[in-house]
């Protein structure tokens, strides 16, 4: 049975309304917000009325009935002479100008909802310095600028402002202007477009690329076009999954079915009720963007394929950051040929712009052919193109080796010194550091006066990024953040953590060891207070 819409006339809901049929004076009253209603009261013998897109017939046949006895009834002491005409009166000025929708009101009451749980999003103005990087200029709080140490940025090995990636955009822009002049089709489409595309394909093992303005755009359209075009479709969808994911999945119209976050044996419970001869895509991240979590890859992809599943893998937040040549989860745990269809982006560890897919031949080509996110978009400009290409290329060397090990290093040498302060930290596995606040208000106020009283920028994370009540500060260290810089982060969260009102109350870790990535209440932590 389909959900009834909410009715934007009727103050109250129709079923309060026949609760209180007994006090006539509102009850009639309240019939006249209706235009449905108040044809009956102009038209006596109009026994059906309009339709209402609102509410069930059941319940819009009753209400005629009652309205009518109400307002007709001889017997009925309420509404007599003047009164009736005066109703008549107004009924008919109704009908002839019907209320307009408040907008205006609509939407402030939309973002009252959103400045009432804490959840309301004020953007920070920050001009990075590529000279100084991982530094800024903040304008967040001042038109005057201010020194600023970034955080929170997923530009997480600084490739935007490497030397070569810059000069390489330069190049392009001094040769071939800024743009792209159109989509893929239609004049958008370089040799640079192709040469990426063909590198990122050889770079995951597969045998063709396609490049997007965002990877969200990528996920959306990939997913969608799927669920659309393959027949009797059913999608297994991580719970954990990015909101392009779940976009993409949800607007295709096919079946979806949730299993828990990175729980192959759910997974595999799942699949097994379902239609051996339906075609089943498995959807999932390795790197989970907010937790920092990373999936079993290689057992959720088996366990995929035992069932004549597809895999669809989100390397977003691992592209860049971890395998040999940096080419993901994939390419550590040498399981990329088990991956059938990869996304990833251009804008995070990369340096730059842009989302991508890659797979084989004739999945990229039905994508590049069907998929409508890429057929009617401007295509990426032509200097963002030939950077990214040209940062991938750095990645892969023993620089792009060097960069990765330091940036390990200091993620785990910054969780360290979290941890031992006594701070909340979420157990990661990976480069992306949660130091739980749960509590939306108190996070903001962290975020703030970080940066407004001590020039340190770490974004708080609240609902919708993060559920309820695991609101977070997401924090994500650079190969070029030094330890001064972790020392005074640790000194300055110390101390408007308590300024807000959160406690230290997690055990305190003294012991410098790798063990952060399990430390949590009541395990390791106690062990190692007891020992110190």
């Amino acid at each position: 049975m389909a959900l009834q819409r909410k009715c934007i006339f009727l103050k109250k809901p129709l079923e309060t309304l026949l609760m209180a049929q007994s006090q006539r004076n509102l009850f009639v009253e309240s019939t006249l917000q209706c235009p449905v209603m108040s044809q009956l009261l102009l038209d006596k013998k109009n026994e059906k009325g309009g339709h209402c897109p609102f509410n069930s017939d059941v319940l819009m046949d009753t209400m005629k009935k009652l309205v009518k006895r109400s307002i007709y009834t001889a017997s009925d002491s309420t509404i007599k002479g003047n009164q009736k005409s005066q109703m008549n009166e107004e009924v008919e000025a109704t009908s002839r100008k019907p209320s307009a929708f408040e907008f205006d009101g609509f939407f402030e009451n939309m973002i009252q909802k959103k400045l009432d749980d804490h959840s309301y999003r004020v953007f920070r103005k920050v001009n990075r310095d590529a000279n100084k990087f991982p530094l800024g200029e903040d304008f967040s709080f001042s038109d005057e600028p201010k020194p600023v140490t970034v955080w929170c940025s997923n530009d997480y090995l600084g490739m935007s402002r490497h030397k070569v990636v810059v000069e390489a955009a330069k190049n392009v822009i001094e040769s071939n202007g800024v743009g792209a002049g159109g989509t893929r089709n239609i004049s958008g489409t370089s040799t640079y477009h192709s040469m990426l595309e063909n590198s990122l394909a050889k770079w995951h093992k597969k045998e063709a690329g396609l490049l997007f303005t965002s990877c969200y755009v990528a996920n959306d359209t990939a997913l969608f076009t799927l669920g659309q075009q393959l027949p009797g479709c059913i999608f297994f969808s991580d719970a954990g999954n990015h909101a392009s994911m779940i976009h993409g999945i949800r607007t295709s119209g096919a079946k979806k079915v949730i299993y828990r976050h990175n729980d192959p044996e759910h997974l595999e419970q799942l699949l097994k009720t379902s239609d051996p001869s339906a075609p089943k895509i498995v959807v999932f991240e390795t790197v989970h963007s907010m937790s920092g979590s990373v999936c079993p890859l290689e057992e959720l992809c088996d366990i995929a394929h035992e069932y004549n599943a597809l895999t669809f893998v989100d390397e977003v937040h691992a592209v860049g950051l971890y395998g040999k040549h940096g080419a993901g989860i994939g390419e550590r745990d040498n399981c990329m040929h088990k991956m059938d269809i990869i996304s990833g982006t251009l804008g995070k560890a990369i340096g730059c712009i842009g989302g991508y897919l890659v797979g084989n031949s004739k999945v990229i080509d039905t994508l590049r052919s069907y998929g409508s996110g890429f057929i009617f978009t401007t295509a990426l400009p032509p200097d963002k193109v030939y950077a990214a290409y040209k940062s991938i290329e750095v990645l892969k060397t023993k620089e792009g080796q060097a960069l990765r090990q330091k940036h390990q290093a200091n993620v785990r040498q910054l969780k360290t010194k979290l941890i031992q302060r006594g701070f909340p930290v979420h157990p990661s596995p990976s480069h992306i550091i949660p130091v739980m606040a749960a509590d939306p208000d108190k996070c903001t106020k962290i975020s703030q006066l970080l940066q407004s009283h001590h020039g340190i920028y770490v974004q708080s994370i609240n609902y919708p990024t993060v559920p309820r009540g695991q609101e977070k500060l997401r924090i994500a260290p650079t190969p070029f953040h030094t330890e001064q810089m972790m020392d005074e982060l640790v000194d300055a969260l110390t101390e408007v953590w308590l300024e807000v009102g959160l406690p230290i109350q997690y055990p305190l870790c003294n012991v410098e060891c790798e063990c952060q990535d399990m430390c949590k209440q009541g395990t390791l932590a106690y062990t190692h207070v007891a020992a110190a």
